[in-house]
């Protein structure tokens, strides 16, 4: 995924830029990097942080960096920001989004002029360096960043930083949230909610999706009002969002409380067990709220050991993520034995660290693991965020079971009953989960459900993964 953080203030910001990047530390493992212009123009550092956190790489860059403005980012993948110098001036920019129309893109680009871009390893280009090349072909920024964003297949929020103050952009659906946070003498915009707040700042707007503002440490500017549709992403509540965070008004651990409660009405009386656990950590709070809806104890049979253990689905080769999965869950021998567990994560990708995690807990005297995945069946690939390494709809476990059942390519109409849970071969797809992953009884939360615990009006909400709408 990333995440971004700005800061535009009448004193040196640099600080507070380190400490605002530094909170969206959860929505990459790859790349950080901050830019600021100061006295001394554009200055940028950029750090590989795979194997250590982001304040240790960036801390000696906070004493030699200065400036009053300054924008940064956690990236998954490429280096970012990047500085480009243009017939549109100087600038900085950093993106957070997808572009699914990459190669479309450089052939067009190549056809009409552009005659190179740089190179990474594995042989792709920098999607921030082409987003950039599209901002370019217009005769101003504002104009640039709304092409762009036609331009592209997929997602794009942005900002790009000049000498003058920040421009700040959302989706043009709004699939990722900006904020913006105001004190004196300066303003701030963020990906997260939360990671102005320790810093002095309040509150001051949320962009509206596809909305353009130019914030100054005096002030914030529309450049471009918000669009009428919206399509957030339903999975920022459910598990990319840290809890402290906000979108649309609406609190992520609030929300996995109503989502955990919802979960356990479905379930009534159908199932006994002797306590609620949650899957460190995205599971924790749905857990909590089953237990609270259902009376039923919450415990931790197991404990995350995350001093040292980078999250677990961003190594690229899958044996080393499951290796990490394993190291990071340690149990707690006492809460496990001779106990029925109800077992709360936030969803079911490939399915492979869950059922180690299951089989990890029947190997530590559990009797029986009932597992409740706090969104539906992923039965598609994101198209919008990358918030998986799966490179194939076919990795997902729902759509290596649907193949099996139904052979090949699977007609859209025979995939849509596989996503509505009042049909039978959507029960059939769950048992074989189930049987699969050696669960005692499987039950996802539903799409209705999933929506009513967000709360949003469900056309602003995108369930693509879900159900393949878009």
């Amino acid at each position: 995924m990333g995440g971004f953080f700005g800061v535009a203030s009448k004193k040196d910001c640099v600080l507070e830029l380190f400490y605002g990047v530094d909170y969206h530390s959860h929505l990459g493992t790859r790349r950080g990097g901050m830019a600021v212009y100061g006295a001394d123009g554009f200055n940028r550092a950029i750090h590989n942080i795979e194997n250590s956190p982001f304040r240790t790489k960036f801390e000696r860059d906070v004493e030699e960096l200065n400036g009053n403005l300054g924008i940064g980012c956690i990236s998954d993948y490429e280096p970012q920001p990047l500085l480009i110098q243009s017939h549109l001036g100087s600038f900085a920019i950093t993106t957070v989004g997808k572009i699914n129309n990459q190669d479309e893109l450089l052939r067009k680009a190549y056809q009409d002029g552009h005659s190179h871009f740089q190179e990474m390893s594995g042989g792709q280009i920098n999607a921030t360096e082409l987003v950039g090349s599209l901002i370019c072909r217009r005769d101003t920024l504002v104009e640039g960043i709304r092409y762009a964003q036609e331009m592209v297949d997929g997602s794009l929020s942005l900002l790009i930083m000049t000498k003058d103050g920040i421009y700040a952009a959302r989706d043009r659906y709004g699939r990722t949230p900006v904020m913006i946070g105001k004190k004196e003498g300066a303003h701030c915009v963020s990906f997260e909610s939360f990671a102005y707040i320790n810093l002095g700042y309040t509150d001051h707007m949320e962009l509206g999706p596809g909305e353009i503002v130019f914030m100054t440490p005096d002030g914030v500017e529309q450049m471009l009002p918000p669009g009428e549709e919206m399509r957030i992403c339903s999975f920022l509540w459910v598990y990319y969002g840290y809890p402290t965070s906000s979108y649309e008004g609406v609190n992520v651990e609030e929300m996995r409380y109503r989502c955990g409660s919802m979960l356990a009405k479905r379930d009534g009386s159908s199932v006994h067990p002797d306590v609620v656990a949650g899957v460190p950590d995205s599971g924790v709070a749905h857990a909590i709220g089953y237990a609270n809806e259902s009376g039923i104890p919450y415990a931790r049979p197991f404990i995350k050991y995350t001093p040292t253990w980078p999250r677990s689905f961003m190594p690229t080769n899958q044996s080393q993520r499951d290796l990490i999965a394993r190291m990071k869950l340690i149990p707690v021998q006492a809460l496990i034995e001779d106990k029925r567990l109800l077992l709360i994560d936030d969803s079911i990708v490939r399915g492979t660290q869950l059922r180690e995690t299951t089989e990890f807990l029947y190997r530590s005297g559990a009797k029986e693991v009932h597992v409740r995945p706090a969104c539906p069946p992923l039965v598609y690939g994101c198209k919008y965020l990358n918030f998986s390494r799966s490179k194939s709809d076919m990795e997902l476990i729902t759509r290596r079971v649907i193949r099996e059942r139904e052979g090949g390519d699977c007609p859209g109409e025979i995939l849509e009953e596989y996503t509505n849970p009042d049909t039978c071969r959507y029960a059939e797809m769950i048992e074989e989960i189930r049987r699969l992953q050696n669960f005692t009884t499987l039950r996802y939360h539903r799409l209705d459900d999933l929506l009513a615990s967000i709360g949003l009006e469900p056309c602003k909400v995108c369930t693509y993964c879900f159900d393949g709408k878009e």
